[in-house]
């Protein structure tokens, strides 16, 4: 049975926002330049503004939902796959980041 409503409301502790907010910022630097990414580079500088604002929770659009997972998702798999191969430091700072972002993902943005 299809939900026939969501929550966008999230409530993220210090590092989550840190992690988050970081993330946010790499998307952007990527996507900035080129105009076919402008609503990607839009959504990102909205959640930044939002996870800066100071409150307590977190209220996203549909929209930036969306981004924010798909993002997330792709950027686990790039993380996993890179944290097999290459030389020791290479592994752990991936291994790192990936149960990180995992942890972030799984405890909120899972179906």
């Amino acid at each position: 049975m299809k939900k026939s409503f969501q929550n966008y409301n999230f409530e993220f502790d210090k590092n989550e926002r840190k992690i988050i907010n970081t993330f946010c910022k790499q998307v952007i630097k990527q996507t900035e330049g080129n105009q076919d990414y402008f609503t990607e580079t839009r959504a990102f500088k909205s959640i930044i503004e939002k996870l800066n604002d100071g409150s307590d929770t977190v209220k996203f659009t549909k929209d930036e939902l969306i981004r924010l997972k798909r993002q997330f998702s792709e950027n686990i798999k790039f993380l996993k796959e890179q944290s097999t191969k290459g030389w020791f430091f290479k592994k752990w700072m991936y291994r790192s980041m990936h149960t990180q972002y995992s942890l972030i993902f799984d405890s909120h943005f899972k179906d």
